[in-house]
């Protein structure tokens, strides 16, 4: 019994990728198929918008002084998030199927750090946004005071946060001392890891509705006490703006949830949870989040459509950009009047 114990707590460095799927039961194939090219072909495609899709948020945000606020600047960090999960997916993507054989064990961990840090960083995100509206509400400002400074010391830390989280399982939290630990999804990731970072990040989701639900009751309240026409102005857009942040919180939380949920129970089932059934079908899922909140802004935001519109313009005609101004496509924006009145006070 001593012996059998002790064998299985000798740490298994030398052995590569292979082993450790072989230990789970993960099959990789040796030959590629129709249906390993399809998907490859269709998820570089999505990869390739999401990143473009969001680099267009990022762009606009920059270049509209309008969406110089601390809670618009959240959402281009979002938004950088969204980005680094296209070309997270896309290295997914280039060495998964019989590419993952001949993946070193660094490079595995690599694949899957990167996947981790945009989660977190998403996460993380969000969480700074939840805190920054309910910050405001209390006044019922429209924009929170903060610095820039303070502004990019939060972005700062949620990526610094973002790649602690991804490290951890390469430098000491997997199954590399302890077989029995191993993940059937991720086989060289511990069981007990992704437990903890599966429960985190769905206490995260629910802390983050809880905070959003009083945020709505506390305006609802609010809006019966609204009387002047700026004051109303001022609520509608505000209104607006939170409606626009919940469906992008609602969007990640369904399109993340799956998959968490997969990890969950395979963490606290291993083999018998069988998880790798719906592995992939979680991956598809959680990867259209990326893609879905540049549609959201598109559908949600008139001002940040606009600016879309004047970027696209800037780059099918030269000299647009130089004789005009995003600012100047902005007509009657309600949300102007509110701007006006902020600058007075």
């Amino acid at each position: 019994m001593a012996t059998e114990s002790n064998m299985s707590n000798i740490c298994n460095y030398s052995h590569d990728v292979t082993f450790f799927y072989r230990h789970v039961g993960k099959v990789i194939r040796e030959k590629w198929t129709t249906r390993d090219y399809v998907i490859i072909g269709l998820g570089l495609t999505v990869c390739l918008i999401v990143v473009l899709a969001n680099l267009m948020v990022m762009v606009a945000i920059f270049v509209n002084r309008r969406f110089h606020y601390p809670i618009y600047y959240l959402l281009g960090n979002m938004a950088a998030a969204d980005l680094f999960a296209g070309l997270a997916y896309t290295n997914l993507m280039l060495n998964t199927g019989p590419w993952t054989r001949m993946l070193s064990k660094e490079q595995w961990y690599i694949r899957g750090a990167l996947i981790d840090i945009s989660l977190t960083a998403s996460v993380a995100n969000l969480l700074a946004v939840a805190v920054e509206r309910h910050q405001t509400i209390i006044t019922m400002q429209l924009h929170n005071n903060m610095t820039k400074k303070r502004v990019v010391l939060l972005i700062i830390s949620i990526w610094v946060a973002g790649i602690i989280m991804g490290l951890v399982p390469s430098l000491f939290w997997n199954c590399e001392c302890d077989l029995d630990d191993c993940s059937t999804v991720a086989p060289l990731y511990s069981r007990r890891f992704l437990i903890f970072w599966a429960v985190l990040n769905l206490l995260t989701f629910l802390i983050m509705l809880v905070m959003y639900a009083r945020i709505f009751f506390y305006v609802k309240c609010q809006s019966r006490h609204t009387s002047s026409h700026t004051s109303e102005v001022r609520h509608q857009t505000f209104v607006n703006l939170m409606k626009t942040i919940s469906m992008v919180l609602g969007a990640f939380v369904i399109c993340w949830t799956p998959g968490l949920v997969t990890l969950l129970l395979d963490g606290l089932l291993g083999k018998d949870s069988n998880a790798n059934r719906y592995e992939k079908y979680c991956l598809v899922i959680a990867e259209c989040n990326s893609l879905v909140n540049p549609i959201i802004y598109s559908l949600r935001d008139a001002e940040m459509r606009r600016t879309f519109k004047w970027i696209l313009c800037c780059l099918c005609r030269k000299g647009v950009c130089q004789q005009t101004d995003p600012l100047s496509t902005v007509i009657d924006s309600p949300v102007k009047e509110v701007f006006s009145e902020d600058n007075q006070n």
